[in-house]
């Protein structure tokens, strides 16, 4: 469905004339409720150290069965601190040898034993590993993966929590020297959903107007922000719950309006894996060439959409340098890349041209 040019052109005049109105829109996404979780409570890296069978993860990579492990972290006043942990490896694509020689990760911990912590209400985790054992490159990939959730959480509390990590591992079989990497955690599924009061869905599918309409649009706003095209609001993969890279919430289990909450950014153009393809249905160059994906049904919202990202730029730019672990390059390169995005929102020539005569 297109809409008339003349609509085209008069959503453009609204979009230059009603900028100003992001504070009005900052308060539709920020209504989540607060919980006891002191893990993603602060945006501090957090300095751990795993000490597993590590060659049995990487070779067997039991996907079901938990092997036995410790686990150590600096906590808030400077002291070192230990748990319990049963660690297996987890995920698809990643979990392939010819994209990862080193897996990510599912850690378990002892509910009981986290209580009074800094990782209280916490049972299972994901961790987002390097990917690549022997090549420091992929570090840096990390860390853009990491920043696609924190610059989110800024714009929604209806949204994944991550804490960067910087984590030695330690091969319980081998004498060889602990290897030190980068990588973060996400929160629990079922953890938001305590925390933003709804509960996961369960379909396999929906209908877009089944969205919360707003929320639905600055995902997909969001979204062309980081260059991602591999995500899906409406549809999950065939024999699993909706959505694609993305969770669907509700008050009620399978009754809408559907709260989206995006996942899984690595394929965006934004952290630019040297693993990640566009997806070959849109025909893009590189996985860094935008296109906006979000429904035409929804574009009453953008020049709202588009002032709130506005309102947020410095903010979402500050959080690229907060925990310093981008180098100067890196560092570069993502700056630049947002540029684009902000001169995209910001002229109403290109509005037309890149999200009205874009949409779905």
């Amino acid at each position: 469905m297109k809409i008339p040019y003349l609509l085209i052109s008069l959503t453009a005049v609204v979009l230059a004339l009603f900028l100003p109105i992001g504070n009005i829109a900052s308060a539709q996404y920020a209504d989540g409720l607060e919980t006891d979780q002191p893990l993603f409570a602060s945006h501090n890296m957090m300095t751990v150290r795993i000490e597993a069978p590590l060659t049995t993860l990487i070779k067997k990579k039991p996907e079901e069965e938990y092997l036995d492990g410790k686990f150590y972290y600096i906590d808030s006043a400077g002291q070192e601190q230990a748990l319990d942990l049963k660690i297996r490896v987890r995920g698809k694509f990643r979990l392939k040898r010819e994209t990862c020689n080193f897996p990510p990760i599912r850690l378990n911990f002892d509910k009981g034993q986290v209580k009074g912590t800094e990782f209280a209400g916490q049972d299972k985790l994901k961790l987002v590993s390097h990917c690549q054992a022997n090549k420091k490159s992929f570090e840096q990939i990390v860390v853009r993966e990491y920043l696609t959730y924190r610059m989110y959480q800024e714009l929604t509390d209806k949204s994944f929590g991550a804490r960067l990590m910087r984590i030695t591992y330690v091969n319980t079989e081998s004498d060889k020297k602990p290897v030190e990497r980068y990588g973060f955690v996400i929160e629990d599924d079922d953890n938001i959903g305590d925390r933003i009061g709804m509960k996961p869905g369960t379909l396999n599918k929906i209908k877009s107007t089944q969205l919360d309409r707003k929320l639905a649009n600055l995902v997909s706003v969001y979204e062309y922000l980081i260059g991602n095209t591999d995500f899906s609001l409406i549809l999950g993969p065939a024999g699993t719950e909706c959505c694609h890279n993305a969770v669907l919430y509700s008050s009620v289990v399978d009754t809408g309006p559907y709260t989206p909450i995006p996942y899984d950014f690595d394929f965006s153009g934004f952290v630019n894996a040297p693993y990640a393809a566009p997806n070959p249905r849109f025909k893009l160059r590189s996985v860094k060439t935008r296109l906006y994906r979000g429904r035409c049904m929804n574009n009453e919202y953008l020049n709202d959409t588009f002032a709130y990202f506005i309102e947020k730029e410095p903010v979402i730019r500050g959080v690229l340098t907060e925990s310093g672990a981008l180098d100067k390059k890196n560092l570069k390169d993502v700056n630049k890349f947002l540029d684009g995005f902000f001169k995209d929102i910001s002229d109403p020539k290109l509005v037309h041209r890149k999200f009205i005569t874009k949409c779905s």
